[in-house]
């Protein structure tokens, strides 16, 4: 759409070598110089250059063929073909013989369109020379007609123009012209194209073929006549005003458009409505404006470019018209009409001159051929003149209607799965489910709709089946998903229940899942892709695969994980009791027994994940690593158990224990009892310098065999190979100078203490409490006892109390008791203040009553009230207005 015509390139077809190369005869140059110098200018528009008007009338046997060679030679030197000064500057010549009744034919035609739409340019050129117009350059001008069928046409032509066309054979009215015939005017350089007629039974409702002709015709042709009746006025089939829409849209936007936008000149075009059959009932100006007034309506409900959309119709066309008489009826009156309107084509000097300069096309002559067949290759590949028929249109909408019905049905039959796939639920019935509804659509939609136009039908069959596949795409791709989820879960499953086995092959066990759901998925997708369709699971299944093959390394790792984990807690097990056990015991080889735990512990750790990661079928790479892994997570183990055991509290308490174990224990572990005799101060001296001397064996990781501390360095690895691990070198210091020093300064003041508590054993072993004392108490004490044993009622009550206190200890009733008497006492105490209150104030016993609240125990409640009272007071105390009264609470007992 929007194609130029001016791109259609004419520089192949164009043959200048040969005019250039060649003078022109003299006396063909004598001749062109006597036509100029006899020729007036004529100011077809203001804005280009004045062309030749005025003609001589030269002598049919003096006509020749135009030269063309100053045209050449202005494209030669590069000038532009539209440019107005060439073609004043050429002899175009446009003379013709003067009107005669009688004119001679051209007997050589060519069909340039046949009916089948094809091109024929081949002998285009022949022509052209056999018409004497290959030398013509721009001096031609091209007329065709457009009409109904069997409405004259030809016949007009052939009067018009001495052309040979053939015409209707009056006892038979059919069609005469097929296709578009083109041929030259007698006696002058015109190229007449009779097209065929529109409307004809031949083609029926097959409008094609009229629209292509008619735009070719309107796009090519510098005079379009318009062939019509005169009872055809006003109406819009007959007067082709329908055909003239489509051709003035599809013109607008497939030739005019691209030359807005280059900003090119507009071509114009004159139509010419050649009224058959006048007889003058109505004026010619009424039947004038009617036809204009169909087309202004037509220009304006055409949709514009939107380079054209302010375009008026003035701007691409001229409107002429001209009325003859019937030619049977009124055949003297004809023939006049004709010489009248012959002369239109004629005589430049004539108002109503056709050939005007600025409907030329500015095309020369030996380019013709290849621009007319490169319009019409555009107007065959443009798709907006192909407009359906009345069966095509009645076969579109039945067709778009029983297909909107089966869609439906379609559907609503589809969307009980809907639910369930949403759900990710997979449908081992889904592929013959699909194909039966789409089957059952399309056989909804052939009973019906195959009745009508087939290639419609054909068509809208298509339309229908690609609507029920994309419509079952979503199903399809949903089940693949679903698909895709619960073949991984059930690959994942048969991989992890294999795993729980006493013995296993993981890398068989990854194979045996992934083919199994491979092969769940290959047949699953054969029973889902439905033919006639473009669907394809190898992105799918790649992608399954890819996954499957992502979770098996995921489930090993995983596996490896907790082999790795599991193998850490034995080491943290195993390394426990040694490096505690060798830690308790301090002495020269103490770290020589911690490091070799730790070696022993590697070893064993290594060759277990060895035999078990070969069921997992790792690489060789990958055992090292982990083994290497494995090894400092025990570093880091053993640094944490040291670390725990030389804690600042447990090493405080082992250091306190070896200190006890020298100074309150003998060399045989016997516990010492202090007696004065006793040398003390030696003893714990010498415990507890030997205790401060482990101070620093504690502090530093030193063994004394040094290929335990080289087997070490190895296993850990250099500082900046692990982030995590720390070397040896910086893990060797366990205890700080000044954790040193704070740990010897606490046991310092613990083991000063423990022996000062030896010296305090020492004296209060020399003053203990005569045995004699209890002899002076017995006799002091002798009367008071006899004296109670002897008296009936005090041996009775002291009796009743030991009797009423062995009762309250058996049957644990102490603590109520005391509760009890507690509550009694202040029971009596805030009597007795009641009392006496009332007494000394006169106040009823009531009445105070009246003010007690009683509160629960433990309740949060509280009132108080301030009641005017006289203060109790003995000593002449000073007396207050008024004294907040709590309530009293109840008893414990309560």
């Amino acid at each position: 759409m929007g194609l130029d015509v001016d791109s259609v390139p004419i520089a192949e077809a164009a043959a200048p070598s040969s005019m250039a190369a060649t003078e022109p005869p003299a006396d063909k140059i004598a001749q062109l110089d006597r036509d100029a110098s006899n020729v007036a200018p004529m100011n077809t528009d203001s804005s280009r250059e004045t062309m030749p008007t005025s003609p001589r009338a030269l002598e049919p046997a003096q006509v020749t063929p135009l030269s063309s060679d100053v045209a050449y030679e202005g494209l030669v030197q590069g000038k532009d073909p539209s440019d107005d000064s060439i073609i004043a500057a050429t002899p175009l010549q446009r003379t013709f013989s003067t009107v005669a009744p009688t004119m001679t034919t051209q007997p050589n035609r060519l069909q340039l369109i046949d009916e089948d739409q094809q091109f024929h340019g081949a002998e285009f050129n022949d022509h052209l020379k056999q018409w004497g117009l290959s030398d013509a350059g721009f001096g031609y001008d091209i007329c065709a007609v457009l009409g109904s069928q069997s409405t004259g046409k030809s016949t007009l032509l052939n009067r018009l123009f001495g052309t040979n066309f053939d015409v209707m054979d009056e006892r038979a009215r059919q069609q005469t012209t097929k296709g578009i015939w083109l041929c030259r005017g007698m006696d002058r350089n015109v190229l007449v194209m009779d097209v065929e007629g529109t409307d004809g039974r031949e083609r029926g409702e097959d409008q094609d073929f009229e629209r292509k002709s008619a735009l070719f015709s309107l796009a090519t042709a510098e005079c379009l006549i318009v062939n019509m009746w005169e009872n055809q006025v006003g109406l819009f089939q007959g007067a082709n005003m329908a055909l003239l829409k489509t051709v003035l849209d599809v013109n607008l936007s497939l030739f005019q458009a691209g030359r807005a936008r280059a900003g090119s000149a507009k071509e114009k075009t004159l139509l010419l409505f050649v009224i058959r059959d006048f007889i003058g009932t109505t004026p010619l100006a009424n039947l004038e404006a009617t036809i204009r007034t169909d087309l202004q309506r037509i220009w304006a409900s055409l949709t514009k470019p939107e380079s054209l959309v302010h375009a008026e119709l003035g701007d691409f066309f001229d409107l002429g018209f001209a009325t003859l008489p019937h030619k049977v009826l009124q055949a003297k009156e004809f023939d006049a009409d004709i010489l009248k309107l012959q002369r239109r084509f004629i005589d430049r000097g004539d108002e109503s001159y056709v050939f005007k300069t600025e409907y030329h096309k500015r095309i020369p002559i030996d380019g013709l051929p290849h621009y007319l067949e490169g319009v019409w290759e555009q107007i065959v590949q443009n798709k907006d003149l192909d407009l359906p028929t009345q069966q095509e249109l009645l076969a579109q909408f039945r067709c778009d209607e029983i297909a909107t019905t089966a869609s439906l049905a379609f559907s609503s039959a589809m969307s009980a799965l809907r639910a369930e796939l949403d759900a990710g639920h997979v449908l081992e019935s889904l592929g013959n489910d699909m194909a039966r509804h789409r089957s059952e659509a399309l056989a909804m939609f052939d009973k019906d709709a195959s009745r009508y136009h087939q290639v419609v039908y054909a068509r809208k069959r298509e339309d229908l089946l690609v609507k029920l596949n994309a419509a079952l795409l979503p199903f399809f791709l949903c089940q693949l998903k679903n698909l895709h989820n619960e073949l991984t879960d059930q690959c994942k499953r048969v991989i992890q229940e294999g795993t729980k086995q006493p013995a296993y092959n993981f890398g068989l066990l990854v194979e045996e899942g992934i083919t199994k759901a491979m092969r769940a998925f290959d047949d699953e997708t054969a029973r889902l892709v439905l033919p006639e369709t473009d669907w394809k699971v190898d992105d799918e299944r790649a992608q399954l695969l890819d996954e499957l093959h992502t979770l098996a390394r995921t489930l090993r790792a995983n596996e490896t994980r907790k082999l790795s984990i599991q193998l850490e807690k034995d080491m943290r097990r195993e390394l426990a009791d040694p490096v505690e056990l060798a830690l308790s015991q301090p002495d020269i080889s103490m770290w020589n027994n911690v490091l070799s735990a730790f070696h022993r512990v590697n070893e064993q750790v290594a060759n277990m994940y060895r035999t078990r990661a070969a069921s997992l079928n790792t690489t060789p790479d990958e055992d090292t690593t982990a083994v290497a892994q494995l090894q400092q997570a025990s570093w880091r183990l053993l640094l944490e158990k040291v670390h725990e055991q030389t804690s600042e509290t447990v090493l405080a308490s082992r250091l306190r224990g070896y200190f006890e174990d020298r100074f309150r224990y003998d060399a045989g572990g016997v516990p010492r009892v202090w007696k004065p005799s006793d040398d003390i101060d030696d003893i714990f001296v010498k415990s507890r310098d030997a205790t401060l001397a482990l101070i620093p064996l504690y502090a530093t990781i030193q063994p004394d065999d040094p290929s335990l501390q080289m087997s070490v360095v190895s296993l850990v690895g250099a500082p900046e190979e692990s982030l995590e691990t720390p070397s040896y070198d910086e893990a060797r210091h366990v205890l700080s100078e000044r954790k040193c020093a704070e740990i010897g300064q606490r046991f310092r003041r613990e083991a000063d203490a423990a022996y000062i508590e030896a010296k305090r054993g020492t004296v209060s072993s020399m003053s203990q409490v005569p045995i004699w004392m209890y002899g002076v108490l017995v006799v002091l004490g002798w009367n008071e006892a006899m004296a109670v044993l002897r008296n009936p009622v005090y041996f009775t009550l002291l009796c009743m109390v030991l009797a009423t206190a062995y009762v309250i200890w058996r049957l644990n009733l102490g603590t109520p008791v005391l509760a009890l008497a507690s509550g009694m006492t202040r029971e009596l105490r805030a009597f007795g203040e009641e009392q006496l209150r009332t007494y000394l104030d006169g106040t009823p016993p009531s009445a105070n009553r009246a003010r007690e609240y009683r509160v629960p125990s433990g309740s949060t409640a509280h009132v108080s009230e301030k009641t005017p009272h006289r203060p109790l007071t003995t000593s002449g105390a000073a007396e207050a207005d008024t004294v907040e009264d709590s309530h009293p609470r109840l008893p414990a007992s309560f």
